[in-house]
Protein backbone atom coordinates (compact mmCIF):
# COMPACT_ATOMS: atom_id res chain seq x y z
CA UNK A 1 0.00 0.00 0.00
CA UNK A 2 1.22 3.81 -0.18
CA UNK A 3 2.72 5.06 3.05
CA UNK A 4 0.06 7.56 3.45
CA UNK A 5 -2.82 4.95 2.66
CA UNK A 6 -1.23 2.42 5.13
CA UNK A 7 -0.74 5.17 7.81
CA UNK A 8 -4.80 5.51 7.57
CA UNK A 9 -5.83 2.60 7.13
CA UNK A 10 -3.44 1.26 10.54
CA UNK A 11 -4.57 4.41 11.74
CA UNK A 12 -8.57 3.80 11.50
CA UNK A 13 -8.12 0.00 12.35
CA UNK A 14 -6.95 1.48 16.30
CA UNK A 15 -10.07 3.89 16.06
CA UNK A 16 -13.06 1.23 14.96
CA UNK A 17 -14.60 -1.94 15.58
CA UNK A 18 -13.52 -3.50 11.92
CA UNK A 19 -11.13 -5.82 10.68
CA UNK A 20 -8.31 -4.61 9.00
CA UNK A 21 -10.01 -6.05 6.10
CA UNK A 22 -12.79 -3.74 6.41
CA UNK A 23 -10.46 -0.29 7.21
CA UNK A 24 -8.41 -0.88 3.87
CA UNK A 25 -11.99 -1.06 2.02
CA UNK A 26 -12.81 2.02 3.80
CA UNK A 27 -9.70 4.14 2.79
CA UNK A 28 -9.90 2.76 -0.66
CA UNK A 29 -13.37 5.10 -0.85
CA UNK A 30 -11.70 8.09 1.35
CA UNK A 31 -9.38 10.54 1.54
CA UNK A 32 -6.22 9.56 3.20
CA UNK A 33 -4.78 13.03 2.41
CA UNK A 34 -7.42 14.87 4.51
CA UNK A 35 -7.26 12.59 7.25
CA UNK A 36 -3.18 13.10 7.93
CA UNK A 37 -4.03 17.07 6.94
CA UNK A 38 -6.39 16.86 10.49
CA UNK A 39 -5.12 14.26 12.58
CA UNK A 40 -1.03 14.11 12.11
CA UNK A 41 -0.83 18.23 11.02
CA UNK A 42 -3.03 19.79 12.74
CA UNK A 43 -4.19 17.46 15.77
CA UNK A 44 -0.60 16.46 16.33
CA UNK A 45 -1.28 12.64 16.82
CA UNK A 46 2.62 12.07 15.36
CA UNK A 47 2.76 8.17 15.53
CA UNK A 48 0.17 7.99 12.56
CA UNK A 49 3.25 8.95 10.45
CA UNK A 50 5.11 5.90 11.93
CA UNK A 51 2.45 3.31 10.15
CA UNK A 52 3.11 4.04 6.79
CA UNK A 53 7.12 3.15 5.12
CA UNK A 54 8.66 4.36 2.24
CA UNK A 55 11.74 2.66 0.48
CA UNK A 56 13.97 5.62 -0.86
CA UNK A 57 17.73 5.72 -2.87
CA UNK A 58 19.93 7.71 -2.84
CA UNK A 59 22.74 7.53 -6.19
CA UNK A 60 26.05 9.32 -6.47
CA UNK A 61 25.58 11.39 -3.41
CA UNK A 62 28.90 12.57 -0.85
CA UNK A 63 29.86 10.09 1.70
CA UNK A 64 29.50 13.39 3.62
CA UNK A 65 25.65 13.39 2.67
CA UNK A 66 25.68 9.57 3.75
CA UNK A 67 26.29 10.04 6.91
CA UNK A 68 24.46 12.83 7.38
CA UNK A 69 21.39 11.29 6.16
CA UNK A 70 22.08 8.03 8.04
CA UNK A 71 21.42 10.00 11.36
CA UNK A 72 18.25 9.38 12.12
CA UNK A 73 17.33 6.79 15.34
CA UNK A 74 15.13 5.29 13.83
CA UNK A 75 16.24 4.68 10.82
CA UNK A 76 16.89 1.37 8.36
CA UNK A 77 19.72 1.13 5.65
CA UNK A 78 22.38 -0.04 3.85
CA UNK A 79 25.77 2.19 1.80
CA UNK A 80 27.79 1.02 -0.54
CA UNK A 81 30.86 -0.34 1.03
CA UNK A 82 34.28 0.82 0.98
CA UNK A 83 35.49 -2.53 1.64
CA UNK A 84 33.93 -4.37 -1.55
CA UNK A 85 34.28 -1.83 -4.05
CA UNK A 86 36.89 0.12 -5.88
CA UNK A 87 36.74 3.87 -5.48
CA UNK A 88 40.02 4.70 -7.76
CA UNK A 89 37.98 5.18 -10.39
CA UNK A 90 34.38 6.77 -9.21
CA UNK A 91 35.29 10.06 -9.18
CA UNK A 92 33.95 12.64 -6.82
CA UNK A 93 31.23 15.44 -5.63
CA UNK A 94 32.51 19.02 -5.90
CA UNK A 95 31.05 20.85 -2.97
CA UNK A 96 28.54 23.36 -4.99
CA UNK A 97 29.26 26.41 -2.09
CA UNK A 98 32.70 26.37 -3.46
CA UNK A 99 33.66 29.30 -6.21
CA UNK A 100 35.41 28.48 -9.39
CA UNK A 101 38.93 28.97 -8.35
CA UNK A 102 38.20 27.13 -4.90
CA UNK A 103 36.70 23.95 -7.03
CA UNK A 104 39.30 23.50 -9.32
CA UNK A 105 41.76 23.54 -5.93
CA UNK A 106 39.40 20.96 -4.48
CA UNK A 107 39.43 18.84 -7.70
CA UNK A 108 43.25 18.66 -7.90
CA UNK A 109 43.33 17.76 -4.38
CA UNK A 110 40.74 14.61 -4.82
CA UNK A 111 42.00 13.79 -7.89
CA UNK A 112 45.71 13.24 -5.88
CA UNK A 113 43.76 11.07 -2.99
CA UNK A 114 42.27 8.44 -5.29
CA UNK A 115 45.66 8.58 -7.16
CA UNK A 116 47.51 7.67 -4.27
CA UNK A 117 44.82 5.38 -3.12
CA UNK A 118 44.98 3.19 -6.29
CA UNK A 119 48.68 2.84 -5.86
CA UNK A 120 48.58 2.23 -1.88
CA UNK A 121 45.81 -0.58 -2.66
CA UNK A 122 48.13 -1.72 -5.22
CA UNK A 123 51.09 -2.31 -2.94
CA UNK A 124 49.01 -3.82 -0.14
CA UNK A 125 47.40 -5.56 -2.05
CA UNK A 126 50.65 -7.30 -2.91
CA UNK A 127 52.13 -7.27 0.42
CA UNK A 128 49.15 -9.70 1.37
CA UNK A 129 49.63 -11.99 -1.16
CA UNK A 130 53.86 -12.16 0.54
CA UNK A 131 52.37 -12.79 4.03
CA UNK A 132 49.29 -14.94 3.57
CA UNK A 133 50.12 -17.58 1.08
CA UNK A 134 46.84 -19.20 0.10
CA UNK A 135 45.57 -22.08 1.72
CA UNK A 136 44.83 -25.36 0.23
CA UNK A 137 41.29 -25.43 0.86
CA UNK A 138 40.75 -22.00 -0.22
CA UNK A 139 39.75 -21.36 -3.80
CA UNK A 140 42.02 -19.03 -6.16
CA UNK A 141 38.46 -16.54 -6.01
CA UNK A 142 37.57 -16.59 -2.47
CA UNK A 143 41.47 -16.23 -1.26
CA UNK A 144 41.62 -13.18 -4.61
CA UNK A 145 38.27 -11.27 -2.67
CA UNK A 146 39.60 -11.63 0.64
CA UNK A 147 43.00 -10.21 0.55
CA UNK A 148 41.10 -7.29 -1.89
CA UNK A 149 38.79 -6.64 0.70
CA UNK A 150 41.86 -6.62 2.94
CA UNK A 151 43.76 -4.09 0.92
CA UNK A 152 40.52 -1.92 0.07
CA UNK A 153 40.43 -1.48 4.53
CA UNK A 154 43.92 0.09 4.04
CA UNK A 155 43.10 2.06 1.24
CA UNK A 156 40.17 3.77 2.35
CA UNK A 157 42.06 5.84 4.34
CA UNK A 158 42.60 7.80 1.19
CA UNK A 159 39.17 8.27 0.59
CA UNK A 160 37.18 11.35 1.72
CA UNK A 161 33.93 13.04 2.34
CA UNK A 162 33.48 13.97 -1.54
CA UNK A 163 33.49 10.77 -3.16
CA UNK A 164 30.34 9.31 -4.17
CA UNK A 165 27.95 6.56 -2.59
CA UNK A 166 24.45 5.41 -2.45
CA UNK A 167 22.23 4.57 -0.41
CA UNK A 168 19.08 2.78 0.13
CA UNK A 169 16.27 3.44 2.96
CA UNK A 170 13.60 2.34 4.54
CA UNK A 171 11.85 5.02 7.06
CA UNK A 172 8.61 5.69 8.67
CA UNK A 173 6.94 8.79 6.77
CA UNK A 174 7.51 10.77 10.36
CA UNK A 175 11.07 10.05 9.83
CA UNK A 176 11.62 11.11 6.43
CA UNK A 177 10.06 14.57 7.76
CA UNK A 178 11.83 14.91 10.20
CA UNK A 179 15.32 13.49 7.89
CA UNK A 180 13.56 16.34 5.17
CA UNK A 181 13.37 19.49 7.73
CA UNK A 182 16.98 18.42 9.20
CA UNK A 183 18.02 18.26 5.60
CA UNK A 184 16.92 21.45 4.74
CA UNK A 185 18.25 23.35 7.49
CA UNK A 186 21.63 21.94 6.83
CA UNK A 187 24.58 24.19 6.42
CA UNK A 188 25.56 21.90 3.66
CA UNK A 189 24.02 23.12 -0.13
CA UNK A 190 24.30 19.66 -1.05
CA UNK A 191 21.88 18.49 1.81
CA UNK A 192 19.84 21.39 1.65
CA UNK A 193 18.92 20.59 -2.12
CA UNK A 194 18.53 16.58 -1.25
CA UNK A 195 15.89 17.58 1.30
CA UNK A 196 14.18 19.60 -1.59
CA UNK A 197 14.99 16.27 -3.29
CA UNK A 198 12.96 14.08 -1.45
CA UNK A 199 10.59 16.48 -0.48
CA UNK A 200 9.81 16.29 -4.43
CA UNK A 201 9.88 12.45 -4.75
CA UNK A 202 7.24 12.39 -1.98
CA UNK A 203 4.84 14.42 -3.91
CA UNK A 204 5.68 12.34 -7.13
CA UNK A 205 4.87 9.28 -8.50
CA UNK A 206 7.48 6.01 -7.15
CA UNK A 207 10.22 6.41 -9.77
CA UNK A 208 10.41 2.51 -9.33
CA UNK A 209 7.72 0.28 -8.99
CA UNK A 210 7.55 -3.00 -8.23
CA UNK A 211 3.60 -3.89 -10.18
CA UNK A 212 4.14 -2.08 -13.35
CA UNK A 213 0.55 -2.65 -14.27
CA UNK A 214 -0.86 -1.72 -10.28
CA UNK A 215 -2.83 2.09 -9.50
CA UNK A 216 -0.13 4.56 -9.50
CA UNK A 217 -0.11 7.86 -7.40
CA UNK A 218 1.88 10.06 -5.31
CA UNK A 219 4.06 8.43 -2.68
CA UNK A 220 3.32 10.69 0.23
CA UNK A 221 1.63 14.19 -1.26
CA UNK A 222 0.45 15.63 2.09
CA UNK A 223 3.86 14.79 3.84
CA UNK A 224 5.57 16.75 0.79
CA UNK A 225 3.41 19.79 1.40
CA UNK A 226 4.39 20.13 5.29
CA UNK A 227 7.68 19.34 5.45
CA UNK A 228 9.60 22.82 6.14
CA UNK A 229 13.10 23.59 6.97
CA UNK A 230 14.34 22.61 10.96
CA UNK A 231 15.34 26.78 11.49
CA UNK A 232 15.74 25.78 15.27
CA UNK A 233 19.00 23.35 15.22
CA UNK A 234 20.80 25.73 13.45
CA UNK A 235 20.38 28.92 15.73
CA UNK A 236 20.70 26.37 18.42
CA UNK A 237 23.74 25.67 17.61
CA UNK A 238 24.74 29.30 16.89
CA UNK A 239 23.61 30.32 19.96
CA UNK A 240 25.46 27.92 22.14
CA UNK A 241 28.65 28.78 20.42
CA UNK A 242 28.41 32.63 20.72
CA UNK A 243 27.80 31.05 24.78
CA UNK A 244 30.92 29.28 24.78
CA UNK A 245 33.09 31.71 23.16
CA UNK A 246 31.69 34.10 25.77
CA UNK A 247 31.91 32.41 29.02
CA UNK A 248 34.19 29.04 29.16
CA UNK A 249 37.52 29.14 30.29
CA UNK A 250 40.31 28.56 28.11
CA UNK A 251 40.65 24.84 27.50
CA UNK A 252 42.82 22.95 30.29
CA UNK A 253 44.69 21.20 27.75
CA UNK A 254 43.27 18.02 29.97
CA UNK A 255 44.90 15.31 28.21
CA UNK A 256 42.33 11.92 27.45
CA UNK A 257 42.64 8.79 26.30
CA UNK A 258 41.54 8.01 22.83
CA UNK A 259 38.78 6.19 24.45
CA UNK A 260 37.46 7.65 27.91
CA UNK A 261 34.22 6.78 29.42
CA UNK A 262 32.33 8.62 31.23
CA UNK A 263 29.79 7.85 33.93
CA UNK A 264 28.12 10.75 34.68
CA UNK A 265 25.65 11.40 37.68
CA UNK A 266 24.65 15.30 37.83
CA UNK A 267 21.96 14.69 35.17
CA UNK A 268 21.99 18.92 34.27
CA UNK A 269 25.97 19.24 34.32
CA UNK A 270 25.70 16.20 31.90
CA UNK A 271 23.00 17.86 29.80
CA UNK A 272 24.51 21.59 29.70
CA UNK A 273 28.40 19.49 28.49
CA UNK A 274 26.66 17.62 25.91
CA UNK A 275 24.78 20.68 24.21
CA UNK A 276 28.58 22.48 24.47
CA UNK A 277 30.47 19.35 23.28
CA UNK A 278 29.57 19.71 19.47
CA UNK A 279 30.24 23.67 19.58
CA UNK A 280 33.81 23.36 21.07
CA UNK A 281 36.53 21.32 20.56
CA UNK A 282 36.99 20.24 24.30
CA UNK A 283 36.97 16.38 25.72
CA UNK A 284 33.48 15.45 27.05
CA UNK A 285 35.23 14.96 30.01
CA UNK A 286 36.50 18.35 30.98
CA UNK A 287 33.05 19.92 30.03
CA UNK A 288 31.46 17.81 32.17
CA UNK A 289 33.64 18.36 34.83
CA UNK A 290 33.08 22.46 34.51
CA UNK A 291 29.71 22.14 34.30
CA UNK A 292 29.62 20.04 37.64
CA UNK A 293 31.24 22.76 38.82
CA UNK A 294 28.63 25.83 37.92
CA UNK A 295 26.15 27.37 39.95
CA UNK A 296 22.39 25.83 38.51
CA UNK A 297 22.21 29.50 37.06
CA UNK A 298 24.71 28.95 35.17
CA UNK A 299 23.64 25.58 33.76
CA UNK A 300 20.36 27.11 32.80
CA UNK A 301 22.28 29.31 31.12
CA UNK A 302 22.98 27.13 28.31
CA UNK A 303 20.08 25.13 28.35
CA UNK A 304 18.15 28.20 27.61
CA UNK A 305 20.35 29.02 25.06
CA UNK A 306 19.71 25.39 23.30
CA UNK A 307 15.92 26.54 23.62
CA UNK A 308 15.48 29.93 22.77
CA UNK A 309 14.96 28.84 19.10
CA UNK A 310 12.44 26.00 19.73
CA UNK A 311 9.12 25.85 18.29
CA UNK A 312 6.02 24.26 18.41
CA UNK A 313 6.94 21.90 15.97
CA UNK A 314 10.43 20.76 17.34
CA UNK A 315 11.37 18.32 19.61
CA UNK A 316 14.15 18.52 21.93
CA UNK A 317 17.61 18.51 20.72
CA UNK A 318 19.65 14.69 21.01
CA UNK A 319 21.69 16.71 23.40
CA UNK A 320 18.90 16.35 25.99
CA UNK A 321 18.98 12.80 25.24
CA UNK A 322 21.56 10.50 26.58
CA UNK A 323 22.10 7.36 28.58
CA UNK A 324 24.24 5.60 31.54
CA UNK A 325 27.79 5.86 30.11
CA UNK A 326 29.30 8.63 27.69
CA UNK A 327 32.11 7.43 25.32
CA UNK A 328 34.41 10.21 24.30
CA UNK A 329 36.03 8.91 21.20
CA UNK A 330 38.76 10.22 18.79
CA UNK A 331 39.12 7.94 15.96
CA UNK A 332 39.21 7.92 12.53
CA UNK A 333 35.80 9.78 10.19
CA UNK A 334 36.40 6.24 8.56
CA UNK A 335 35.65 4.15 11.66
CA UNK A 336 32.95 6.72 12.42
CA UNK A 337 31.50 6.19 9.14
CA UNK A 338 30.63 2.73 10.25
CA UNK A 339 30.01 2.76 13.81
CA UNK A 340 28.12 5.78 13.64
CA UNK A 341 25.07 3.34 12.41
CA UNK A 342 24.36 1.82 15.75
CA UNK A 343 20.55 3.13 16.58
CA UNK A 344 20.30 2.14 19.91
CA UNK A 345 22.38 5.35 21.31
CA UNK A 346 23.47 9.49 20.95
CA UNK A 347 26.16 10.15 18.77
CA UNK A 348 27.78 13.95 19.05
CA UNK A 349 30.35 15.22 16.68
CA UNK A 350 32.46 18.06 16.36
CA UNK A 351 33.51 19.95 13.52
CA UNK A 352 35.20 18.62 10.66
CA UNK A 353 38.62 20.84 11.22
CA UNK A 354 41.38 18.26 10.63
CA UNK A 355 43.10 19.70 13.78
CA UNK A 356 43.53 16.07 15.16
CA UNK A 357 45.82 14.78 12.20
CA UNK A 358 45.18 11.43 10.64
CA UNK A 359 46.20 7.59 11.10
CA UNK A 360 48.14 5.94 9.06
CA UNK A 361 47.74 2.09 9.05
CA UNK A 362 50.63 -0.72 10.00
CA UNK A 363 50.58 -2.12 6.56
CA UNK A 364 51.06 1.17 4.77
CA UNK A 365 54.99 1.16 5.74
CA UNK A 366 55.61 -2.38 5.22
CA UNK A 367 53.70 -2.09 1.92
CA UNK A 368 56.41 0.20 1.35
CA UNK A 369 53.36 3.31 0.70
CA UNK A 370 54.62 5.53 3.16
CA UNK A 371 55.64 8.22 0.97
CA UNK A 372 52.63 8.24 -1.40
CA UNK A 373 50.25 7.85 1.56
CA UNK A 374 51.46 10.85 4.07
CA UNK A 375 52.31 12.85 1.04
CA UNK A 376 49.03 12.60 0.05
CA UNK A 377 47.70 13.16 3.21
CA UNK A 378 49.61 15.97 3.70
CA UNK A 379 48.35 17.59 0.55
CA UNK A 380 45.12 17.51 1.34
CA UNK A 381 44.99 18.90 4.42
CA UNK A 382 47.14 21.86 3.07
CA UNK A 383 44.36 21.91 0.59
CA UNK A 384 41.70 22.23 2.98
CA UNK A 385 43.37 24.99 5.00
CA UNK A 386 43.48 26.87 1.92
CA UNK A 387 39.37 26.50 0.86
CA UNK A 388 36.80 28.04 3.09
CA UNK A 389 34.39 26.05 5.22
CA UNK A 390 32.00 23.75 4.57
CA UNK A 391 32.77 22.59 1.21
CA UNK A 392 36.16 22.59 2.18
CA UNK A 393 34.97 19.40 4.66
CA UNK A 394 34.46 17.16 1.62
CA UNK A 395 38.74 16.89 1.53
CA UNK A 396 38.45 15.67 4.67
CA UNK A 397 40.22 12.16 4.42
CA UNK A 398 38.64 8.43 6.18
CA UNK A 399 42.05 8.57 7.98
CA UNK A 400 41.55 12.09 9.61
CA UNK A 401 41.16 11.65 13.39
CA UNK A 402 38.26 13.85 15.12
CA UNK A 403 36.41 14.28 18.09
CA UNK A 404 33.09 12.01 18.43
CA UNK A 405 30.37 11.47 21.58
CA UNK A 406 28.55 8.27 21.93
CA UNK A 407 26.39 7.90 24.98
CA UNK A 408 24.44 4.69 25.69
CA UNK A 409 23.37 1.96 28.50
CA UNK A 410 25.12 -1.20 29.15
CA UNK A 411 23.56 -3.28 26.54
CA UNK A 412 24.79 -1.24 23.95
CA UNK A 413 28.20 -0.42 25.08
CA UNK A 414 28.24 -4.95 25.15
CA UNK A 415 26.95 -5.18 22.06
CA UNK A 416 29.09 -2.58 20.19
CA UNK A 417 32.27 -4.28 21.97
CA UNK A 418 31.50 -7.51 20.50
CA UNK A 419 30.20 -6.92 17.34
CA UNK A 420 32.64 -4.06 16.64
CA UNK A 421 35.29 -6.19 18.26
CA UNK A 422 35.09 -9.20 15.92
CA UNK A 423 37.59 -10.43 13.57
CA UNK A 424 35.33 -9.66 10.57
CA UNK A 425 35.57 -6.02 11.12
CA UNK A 426 37.90 -3.20 10.17
CA UNK A 427 41.02 -3.00 12.30
CA UNK A 428 40.35 0.83 13.11
CA UNK A 429 36.61 -0.18 14.73
CA UNK A 430 38.19 -3.08 16.37
CA UNK A 431 40.39 -1.43 18.53
CA UNK A 432 37.99 1.10 19.42
CA UNK A 433 35.54 -1.70 20.44
CA UNK A 434 37.49 -3.18 22.16
CA UNK A 435 38.92 -0.18 24.21
CA UNK A 436 35.70 0.28 24.70
CA UNK A 437 35.32 -3.08 26.67
CA UNK A 438 38.26 -2.07 28.24
CA UNK A 439 37.18 1.13 29.43
CA UNK A 440 34.11 -0.60 30.75
CA UNK A 441 35.94 -2.99 32.96
CA UNK A 442 37.38 -0.15 34.78
CA UNK A 443 34.90 2.32 35.57
CA UNK A 444 32.32 -0.78 35.87
CA UNK A 445 34.21 -4.11 36.96
CA UNK A 446 30.87 -6.35 37.56
CA UNK A 447 29.45 -5.20 34.30
CA UNK A 448 32.55 -5.14 31.90
CA UNK A 449 33.42 -8.70 32.91
CA UNK A 450 30.18 -9.58 30.35
CA UNK A 451 31.71 -8.22 27.71
CA UNK A 452 32.92 -11.27 25.40
CA UNK A 453 34.93 -8.76 23.19
CA UNK A 454 37.77 -9.80 20.83
CA UNK A 455 41.28 -8.72 21.74
CA UNK A 456 42.61 -6.62 18.07
CA UNK A 457 45.62 -9.21 18.22
CA UNK A 458 43.69 -11.83 17.74
CA UNK A 459 42.85 -11.68 13.76
CA UNK A 460 42.40 -13.94 10.85
CA UNK A 461 42.81 -11.65 8.06
CA UNK A 462 41.29 -14.67 5.32
CA UNK A 463 38.34 -14.61 7.07
CA UNK A 464 35.22 -11.80 6.34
Amino acid sequence: MPPEKSAYALARYSRSPDSIRESIQWVRTHDSQKFLESFYFQYGHASIADLGHTVMCFEGISELAATEIEEEPLWDGQAKSSRYQDFSKSGFVTPPELAVSDAAIYRAAGDALLAAYAKVNEAVFARLGEQLPRPDDMKPEAYRRNLAARAFDVARYLLFWGVPTNVGQVASIRTVEKQIRRLKGSEYAELRSLGDEIAAACAAEPDCRWDAAGAVEPLAPTLARHADPDEHTGRARADLKRWAEQNLPAPAGLDVDRVDLVRPTNVPADIAATLLYPVTCRPFRELYELACGWSAATRAEVIDAALGSRTRRDELMAGFRGGLYAYDIVMDIGAYRDLHRHRRCQKFRQDYTGALGFDTPKLVAEAGATEVYESAMRAAFACMRELPAPGAEYLLPFGARSRFLFKMDFAEAEYISKLRSGVKGHFSYREIAWEMKCKMDEVEPELGRLIEATPPWIEDPLKR
